[in-house]
């Protein structure tokens, strides 16, 4: 039974999504097959990206998770076959992420339990660099730079991490996801679902019922989100229930 999903991915190499729960990461087919956890690894993944063909995860581990990935926290760690085995990088048992996602060209950036400063990773996860203090419930990274949903508003800042300040229009997003071409999508706080155009113009595309636990941008046009119905593929054609009502 999956009782919360803290974050969506597509796999790097086919057409799968992940979802990163409470009880471990879970496959979801395009035909709407649910399976997992995983190798069997049942850590609670709070923060969860894909970068290059790599998976990285953090959060607390559960109750048969091996003691070297972390006792308490999960610090990061990585798997390079698809969540079948993970191995522990860094922060072991120290940090939990509660954000944590991947830029366009690799770098790692998340918020962690230690404080709200941006942590910044080049080097795959094993060193990190704390930024100025940044109190996001979610992050997006883009060519322009480091996009963080806050609780007053979206906020914008360059490559390093430095210089936030406020997007202009923006709804008031708690979950934000880039697309590979740099468009943004979101949902607000009515749970309205928002993505840019070229122009950087806001444009409603959907809307969640219930709170939404997590979201992602998937390819050229999709979103995926979880929300009171399930896991919800959105795109230009509609929307699709894929797995109905995950707690049941």
């Amino acid at each position: 039974m999956i009782t919360h999903v803290h974050a969506v991915a597509a796999a790097p190499d086919r057409d799968d999504l992940f979802l990163a729960t409470h009880e471990g990461i879970f496959t979801v087919r395009a035909d709407g097959a649910l399976a997992g956890p995983v190798g069997g690894h049942d850590f609670d993944a709070m923060g969860f990206t894909v970068a290059g063909g790599a998976l990285f995860a953090s959060g607390h581990p559960g109750p048969t998770t091996a003691p070297e990935l972390g006792e308490g926290n999960l610090g990061i760690i990585r798997s390079d076959d698809g969540g079948e085995t993970w191995e522990p990088v860094a922060l072991t048992g120290v940090e939990d992420f509660h954000v944590l996602t991947a830029g366009p060209d690799g770098t790692l950036r998340g918020i962690g339990s230690s404080g709200p400063g941006l942590l910044t990773s080049t080097d795959e996860g094993v060193t990190w660099s704390r930024g100025e203090p940044l109190p996001a419930v979610d992050l997006a990274v883009t060519d322009s730079g480091v996009h963080a949903a806050t609780e007053s508003g979206l906020l914008r800042g360059d490559l390093a991490g430095s210089g936030f300040a406020p997007v202009a229009d923006a709804p008031l997003l708690y979950s934000v996801d880039a697309r590979e071409d740099g468009a943004l999508v979101g949902v607000d706080v009515e749970g309205t679902l928002w993505e840019t155009a070229d122009d950087g113009s806001w444009a409603r595309v959907g809307a969640a019922e219930g709170p939404v636990q997590a979201l992602g941008a998937i390819g050229a046009e999709r979103i995926v989100l979880v929300d009171a119905r399930g896991v919800v593929e959105v795109t230009p054609a509609g929307e699709r229930v894929m797995v109905p009502l995950l707690q049941d």
